[in-house]
């Protein structure tokens, strides 16, 4: 049995949509804190800022959902700029934080 103009309908499959770039700074350090439960991502990002130059961003890696709070938190309390929060493809997050002192 033949179904006269189903393959005249038939519309191209549509390519596939690349994922967005990352757009901002690109991090001169990358704490991996995957892994780690809070406040270990905190504590590894207040110890490792000061090897950041002034004006650069530092990117912390982490899965707790906790650090979702907490590490904006953090750089409000120690007047660091919290750029901004991107969504991992292996799951977790990765901030960034811009040293400012």
């Amino acid at each position: 049995m033949r179904f006269r103009g189903r393959a005249k309908n038939r519309q191209p499959a549509a390519a596939p949509v690349p994922a967005p770039e990352p757009t901002g700074p690109v991090p001169v350090l990358v704490i991996d804190a995957l892994g780690r439960k809070c406040p270990i991502p905190i504590i590894m990002l207040a110890e490792r800022i000061r090897e950041v130059p002034v004006g650069e961003v530092v990117a912390v890696l982490a899965d707790d959902p906790a650090a979702r709070t907490d590490v904006p938190a953090w750089c409000r309390m120690k007047s660091q700029d919290f750029v901004r929060e991107e969504t991992l493809e292996q799951g977790g997050w990765g901030f960034h934080i811009r040293r400012t002192y």
